[in-house]
């Protein structure tokens, strides 16, 4: 009897997980960093040593206040992890280019102490901790994180790259390129109809091929991290190579909002439906929220099934938002109100235990 007790060692009792993929929480984090990084660095190049300025302070802002909290708290501090500085990057990627460096201090603060630390720190926060900071610097500033612009000449934000190709009047063209993307596509036909400028005029001008191209290379004005589509796309690609993310929610995510965005404009008589969703869905922080903020594991459901709910929850709340709501931007509106839904979304997409009956 002993000697088959011998036989088998290596059997040993342990709580789950029993598969390891062979990656851990820092290496995941980090990987996620390396992602962000080529859009972070375009966006200095593009806007300055401010946009520089404001990610270092945001990183550094919520490095400290992890420490801080878990030292006076007696807990473990965990700032080696990379999470603070995934959090400090992804709230700077939200801010404008020429915000306040204390604006995004408390910011940051606000992140990590309130929405993420208050919670029980990483792995029980319920909202994403960069998206609540911003939400929290909306609400309190709104002025300045609507308004801090970059500008790339005396008042054009919409950048060089577009071009006055519907020949509008000089007042009108200064006009629209003070706004953002969405903004100009929002507020744009209203704010030019008492100088005589037809809605069509306008999206000639925001759909021409030199803003949709500015809008996936990344020449255009916005917060620091709707720059460059094409930046985005490919640290997206890294993370799901890496299978640090899947599929499931950036696709269905984005594909929700080019088949309502289509829909919508094709069945209200539209003649850029084509242009006007491409341009959705290059605008803005789309791609930034669908691949590195909606993927978040710890707000994100944990089944396929759930993270194909969860995309097309964020679509058609940004949609909505984008279409009829009173703000021209809805992507880390959309990901905050879903990740309120996934508790009841994990609930009703568990997979079945086999060998048991449903009650």
């Amino acid at each position: 009897m002993q000697d088959e007790k011998k036989a088998v060692p290596g059997l040993l009792l342990s709580n789950a997980p029993h598969i390891h993929a062979g990656q851990s929480l820092q290496s995941i984090m980090w990987l996620v960093v390396l992602a962000l990084a080529p859009a972070a660095a375009y966006s200095v190049y593009l806007f300055g040593l401010n946009a520089l300025m404001l990610t270092v302070v945001s990183v550094a802002v919520c490095v400290a206040a992890e420490a801080a909290f878990c030292f006076l708290m007696k807990k473990p501090v965990t700032i080696t992890d990379g999470s603070a500085v995934i959090t400090g990057m992804l709230l700077a990627f939200n801010v404008p280019p020429e915000a306040p460096l204390w604006m995004v201090a408390i910011g940051a603060a606000f992140a990590v102490i309130v929405a993420k630390q208050l919670f029980g720190g990483i792995g029980f926060n319920i909202f994403n901790p960069a998206l609540a900071g911003r939400a929290f610097l909306m609400a309190s500033w709104p002025v300045y994180m609507t308004t801090s612009w970059h500008r790339f000449g005396p008042t054009t934000v919409l950048s060089q790259a577009a071009s006055n190709v519907a020949g509008l009047p000089e007042q009108a063209y200064d006009i629209i390129t003070q706004a953002t993307p969405l903004s100009a596509l929002k507020e744009g036909p209203k704010l030019l109809t008492d100088l005589g400028v037809t809605p069509d005029a306008v999206y000639r001008t925001l759909f021409s091929p030199e803003v949709i191209k500015s809008l996936f290379i990344g020449n255009i004005g916005g917060c620091i991290g709707e720059t460059s589509a094409l930046l985005l796309l490919v640290g997206g690609l890294l993370l799901l190579y890496k299978r640090v993310i899947t599929w499931h929610i950036p696709l269905s995510y984005m594909g929700t909002v080019a088949v309502l965005m289509f829909a919508y404009y094709s069945l209200t008589g539209f003649a850029y439906a084509g242009a006007a969703t491409l341009f959705h869905l290059l605008s803005g922080g789309l791609v930034l929220g669908a691949f590195f903020m909606a993927t978040d594991m710890v707000t994100s459901p944990v089944t396929h099934r759930g993270m194909i709910a969860f995309g097309v929850g964020c679509g058609i709340l940004t949609c909505v938002i984008r279409l009829w709501g009173g703000y021209p931007e809805g992507v880390s509106y959309s990901i905050l109100l879903m990740n309120s839904t996934v508790p009841l979304i994990d609930r009703f997409t568990r997979p079945k235990v086999f060998g048991t009956k449903h009650e």
